[in-house]
């Protein structure tokens, strides 16, 4: 009956007969109903591309951030709850500069990930407060040159790869990665160096309805910090990207009608 699933519904930390926690599953639909992030890691080169809400016509557009930096090579985009996003993003630099105290040495992107994680899951099993309502991707090149891209989520499970989309529409754009990763890498390999930004572009005009302008694209290379691509480019990335769909359609359209 409704009321017996609704008690379930309730509690944090109690399991339903069937083995779902609902609080958990629901915060998971807050991350579904948040704005779409794309995470693509290249060799040379990781980006995070995030589809971004209009700022209201009085509103300063710079106080709205979907990426954020954790440390000098640590960057984090998320989907679902922004003031939950930047409660635990403090949380994260917090642990980074303490690592750094007692380590004398900078935490790598899976150490910084599995912290995230596991400050996620704790709030899934004590009762009191509810779980976060966001996903990320964590990004970043180790000191060695590897890259990283980590993803978390409200049950506190963290897991590596190679391209990921988390919020609205993420399935679809999820599918549009697969189809197209590898080509991508072949690309970059023969020395198309924007080939990953290219990618998170094209995944994200798959379901941002207003183009270019309400597209963020930060990347990152080997020993540099987290940079945000400039709009102008963004822009004309996007209308390239169209000339180039518009082309394929036309050539299409020639191939139906010999």
């Amino acid at each position: 009956s409704s009321a017996s699933i609704m008690s379930y519904d309730r509690a944090i930390t109690v399991f339903s007969p069937d083995g779902h926690l609902f609080q958990v599953e629901y915060a998971m639909e807050a991350v579904k109903n948040g704005t779409t992030a794309v995470g693509v890691k290249g060799k040379k080169m990781i980006v995070l591309g995030v589809e971004k809400k209009s700022a209201a016509k009085l509103q300063d557009p710079r106080t709205v951030r979907k990426i954020m930096k954790v440390d000098k090579h640590i960057s984090l985009a998320f989907a679902g709850l922004v003031a939950d996003a930047r409660v635990l993003v403090n949380k994260a630099r917090l642990e980074c500069q303490s690592y750094r105290l007692t380590m004398e040495d900078s935490p790598t992107v899976e150490y910084i990930s599995r912290f995230i994680a596991r400050v996620q899951q704790r709030y899934t099993q004590r009762g009191g407060r509810r779980p976060f309502g966001i996903s990320n991707l964590i990004t970043g090149f180790d000191a060695d040159g590897t890259p990283n891209l980590w993803q978390t989520d409200p049950t506190g499970s963290h897991t590596s790869w190679k391209a990921l989309a988390i919020g609205r529409n993420a399935k679809s754009v999820r599918e549009f990665l697969e189809e197209n990763y590898a080509e991508t890498m072949e690309t970059e390999e023969k020395g198309e160096a924007n080939a990953a930004i290219k990618l998170a572009v094209k995944a994200l005009l798959e379901v941002v309805e207003s183009g270019a302008k309400n597209i963020e694209i930060s990347y990152m290379t080997p020993g540099e910090p987290m940079r945000t691509l400039e709009a102008s480019k963004v822009e004309a990335m996007c209308k390239e990207i169209e000339a180039a769909k518009e082309a394929e359609k036309n050539k299409k359209k020639k191939k139906k009608s010999t």
